[in-house]
């Protein structure tokens, strides 16, 4: 197919929508109209404008504010983006790491002034057309965002925010319930033995499970261990019991005060109703105070430093002798300095991303570790950013080695500098990041300046990008030897300079465990008998309270008839270009063109499944620095999808996507073509490295994504499709690449490394090859049409399998996790049938699965449940649509089209 798409590719190079080559400016909107009239100086409903600035790299208007009674920080961006975001940050510096500010961000949804029903957030997703809600808890601050597309859930949202944020009840119980408390293992059995419980507790044991999480937090705890970057802002789990209640109200008190808030809307709903809510309902009742959260700086070191740290083996390692992390991390400027910051990010850019960077070549090609470790890169997320290079995955033996090549390295780019080619590569990123529309962009932006506007950098400054590149192309200008002048000062001649590393102990785990069982025995061994009887009332009070059905009618909610009855149309053309079904959707997408394409595997042999994400992984790493020069990505993934009306068919391909400014596209479409009819699996090297790395990115996510492998695995027996994917993302995906690794690790012998090379190749020969001259493999072939109601005429080819016979299967992986993950899967019925579904302590987690159908059975629930769950529809159902993906889903899903155009009417 490959071969045919080829002639598929050159038609469409010199392709242009309508005819006409567009050129993109920037269009003024309502939205940045509206903006543009407010002055410096204005007053707005209690708040000052302080600068409004046009930002045409975005698109947007930024309006500058404070609040004139209590100094509250106010960013509006003005853009004509439907998807209005909101977002509160305040500054939260622990100086302990009893994990005081993530307990009080989990407290305060438990429950307000305004709404005092127990978990308003969680209600709150049956009551809106929400696209986005939830909370964050970094190290210096915690933000509640959310987004909306309807202007009334917008107010409904801002309300539940603002009363949570600075009104929450912070009751005694939800602090038991969420952060920590002493309970019997059984609350109803009072010869249990007494544990710790919490959510937070629980979340950050599971946490620091990982492997990567230890290393990461141990890093910045010993790169500056003069404040509150010394703790653990999310709580470190034996500490998190010496938390008190009292403690975490004093926090919110002195942290959760506009005087320390930051607020940030974004999208094209009016400012001034913005500012009037927050006024009114929030901080008209407070007084200007001074919080006292500032961050100092680290005091610089006189002299590098050198620590080591351990963590539990890894069951997934490729080789068990190689397991050991090492990184030295350098402290580099001030964040709010923004060219500064700006040009640090490109420079760690250019030494490490790609295998064309110098690290890459030093540290990865020469097999000393399996990848750059997870810390690797620039990080902006302290007052003052660091810079870390090194390896996970290396053996003990190679510490020294893995020092002198980091040290070697930096004189290497100091005497000879980066590729100018390379360097356009990274503005060229740049200019693609900056004209790329997602769905969450004001997500994104709150996140982007969340750091630097935290330690009161200008949050303006930071979005007119194209200032920091015109700087940065004149200091380059100026100053041949810029960067390599930036490296000599930062990493040369820099004494805040830490090396540590991490190796596993095979005693970590239990070490762990009697750590935690010391501390619960001293703290039950200063228990008196009234606070054991008090432990045991309290549980039983607890359970009780959580078990209580919640009166939400505070809360308030849209109703269905606020719901637009119709999904808006995106209009496309479906034609073809070589025999290939082809769709071409015009859209305003900032002068990006963006491309896809499914491939089907249907006469793909069965031994060749399990390469089949693997060949994804390396078939797009050839010629990276022409595809960072010319497009904006390209990549290739497995694709699984299940008929819309038969469980036991599905089909089954490779999806190709990238995109790239519309005066590269002859030159992507010429990557693609030289991707698939020049590949290069003939540099075993190459491949091996590629190996290595995706091997233990697979077993890096284990701990992170558990409940998605347990999900994957339960739906393996249930349906032919669900066998498919974990054959192509489960476990069996995961053990399969750790074979191969195996391979590489052990001897890495050419024989090893020619056989994988050899199925890729087979792999490649089967989806490049001529598709007339292929044979399905499978029989049982079904076409159906791509557009069921234009009759186009065009199909797609699904496979049937009319054997499989669904069965009940129970599988147990053993892992090194204190946690567990578990999943139950049961086969229902397929999406377009009626009755389709839109919408630490394992057995009580299947249990409630059961208890879930037995309600639903049972019919006992109200209108009120009804209204909330067709909500919760909607909310899927019109979530919004990048530019770059309308059009996309009736290329390989049209059928799927007619049923969603119905659901609204259904439901209604």
């Amino acid at each position: 197919m490959f071969r045919q798409t080829k002639g598929v590719l050159q038609k469409l190079r010199y392709l242009s929508f309508n005819g006409q080559q567009h050129t993109w400016r920037l269009k003024s909107t309502k939205a940045q109209e509206r903006a543009c009239q407010y002055q410096a100086g204005q007053k707005i409903h209690g708040f000052t404008v302080r600068e409004v600035v046009v930002v045409p790299d975005l698109f947007l208007t930024a309006v500058k504010l404070t609040h004139d009674k209590t100094g509250a920080q106010y960013l509006h961006a003005a853009r004509d983006d439907a998807n209005n975001l909101f977002s509160v940050q305040l500054r939260t510096t622990p100086m302990d790491s009893t994990g005081v500010p993530h307990i009080l961000e989990h407290t305060v949804l438990c429950g307000s002034e305004k709404y005092p029903c127990r978990d308003p957030f969680f209600k709150m997703l049956t009551r809106s057309l929400s696209t986005f809600m939830n909370a964050f808890t970094a190290s210096d601050y915690t933000m509640y965002p959310f987004s909306t597309q309807n202007g009334k859930d917008f107010q409904n949202l801002l309300s539940v925010y603002l009363d949570a944020v600075f009104f929450p009840c912070l009751r005694e119980q939800d602090f038991w319930q969420e952060g920590w408390r002493l309970e019997h293992e059984d609350p109803k059995d009072l010869s249990t033995p007494l544990v710790f419980k919490g959510v937070v507790f629980n979340e950050m044991k599971g946490a620091f499970s990982e492997n990567e999480r230890v290393y990461a937090q141990q890093l910045q705890n010993k790169l500056f261990p003069d404040h509150t970057y010394s703790v653990v802002s999310g709580g470190e789990p034996l500490d998190i019991p010496d938390l008190t209640w009292e403690q975490l109200k004093q926090f919110h008190a002195t942290h959760y005060h506009p005087s320390n808030a930051r607020f940030f809307t974004y999208g094209d709903l009016p400012l001034e109703q913005h500012l009037k809510q927050i006024e009114e309902e929030a901080l008209s009742r407070f007084e200007r105070i001074n919080p006292n959260t500032e961050v100092p700086s680290q005091p610089h070191w006189s002299s590098p430093r050198e620590d080591h740290v351990t963590c539990g083996p890894d069951a997934m390692a490729p080789d068990p002798k190689r397991q050991d992390t090492l990184c030295v991390s350098f402290l580099l400027g001030d964040i709010t300095d923004t060219f500064e910051g700006f040009t640090l990010s490109l420079l760690s850019s250019l030494m490490m991303s790609g295998p064309n960077s110098p690290f890459y070549k030093a540290l990865i090609e020469p097999n000393i570790g399996t990848d750059f470790s997870s810390v690797a890169g620039y990080d902006g997320s302290t007052k003052e950013a660091s810079f870390s290079i090194g390896l996970q995955g290396m053996a003990e033996e190679d510490t020294e080695r893995v020092k002198q090549i980091i040290r070697e390295t930096i004189d290497d780019i100091i005497e000879k500098g980066f590729e100018e080619e390379r360097i356009e590569a990274l503005l060229h990123k740049i200019e693609i990041q900056m004209k790329h529309q997602s769905t969450n962009f004001g997500l994104s932006l709150a996140s982007y300046i969340a750091s630097s506007w935290n330690h009161d950098g200008n949050p303006v400054e930071l979005l007119q990008i194209s200032d920091s590149v015109t700087q940065f192309r004149k200091a380059l200008k100026e100053n041949p030897r810029f960067l390599q002048d930036k490296v000599k000062h930062y990493f040369k001649e820099n004494t805040h300079r830490l090396t540590l590393s991490m190796s596993p102990d095979e005693t970590y785990v239990e070490k762990q465990a009697k750590a935690e069982e010391e501390k619960l025995q001293k703290k039950i061994q200063a228990l008196s008998d009234s606070d054991r009887k008090e432990i045991y009332e309290k549980g039983l009070e607890l359970l009780a309270a959580q078990s209580k059905t919640q009166d939400a009618s505070c809360l308030p909610a849209l109703k269905v008839s606020d719901i637009e009855p119709t999904i808006p149309i995106t209009s496309v053309q479906i034609s073809t270009a070589g025999g290939v079904p082809l769709q071409l959707c015009e859209q305003p997408t900032n002068g990006l063109v963006y491309f896809r394409a499914m491939c089907s595997l249907n006469t793909l042999p069965e031994e060749l499944r399990l390469y089949v994400p693997l060949f994804c992984s390396v078939v797009t790493k050839q010629q990276s620095q022409q595809k960072e020069l010319r497009t904006g990505g390209m990549s290739v993934s497995p694709h699984v999808s299940s008929d819309s009306a038969q469980l036991d068919m599905y089909e089954q391909g490779v999806l190709l996507f990238s995109s790239c400014l519309e005066r590269n596209l002859p030159h992507m479409f010429q990557l693609w073509s030289d991707t698939f009819n020049s590949p290069h699996f003939d540099d075993e090297e190459r491949l091996r490295v590629l190996v290595m790395m995706s091997a233990q990115e697979l077993a890096n996510g284990i701990a992170y994504s558990g409940h998605m492998y347990a999900m994957t695995r339960a739906c393996r027996h249930l349906t032919p499709s669900g066998d498919l994917q974990e054959t192509f993302g489960g476990m069996e995906q995961v053990k399969f690449m750790k074979r191969i690794a195996e391979m590489c690790a052990i001897n890495t012998t050419a024989q090893k490394m020619s056989d994988s090379a050899a199925q890729l190749e087979s792999f490649m020969k089967d989806v490049s090859g001529n598709r007339k001259t292929r044979k399905p493999v499978r029989s049982h072939i079904i076409e159906r049409p791509l557009d069921p109601q234009g009759g186009s005429g065009l199909s797609r080819k699904l496979i049937s399998e009319v054997n499989f016979q669904p069965c009940q299967m129970k599988t147990f992986f053993q892992m090194p996790f204190p946690i567990n993950f578990i999943s139950e899967s049961i086969r229902t019925v397929p999406f377009a049938h009626e009755d389709y579904a839109r919408d630490p302590n394992s057995m009580q987690t299947l249990s409630a699965f059961r208890r879930g159908v037995d309600w639903a059975k049972s019919g006992d629930f109200s209108q009120q449940d009804i209204d909330e769950a067709k909500l919760s529809v909607f909310s899927a159902v019109d979530s919004p649509v990048a530019p770059a993906s309308k059009g996309e889903t009736p290329t390989v899903w049209k059928q799927l089209d007619n049923v969603t155009d119905q659901i609204p009417f259904q439901i209604l």
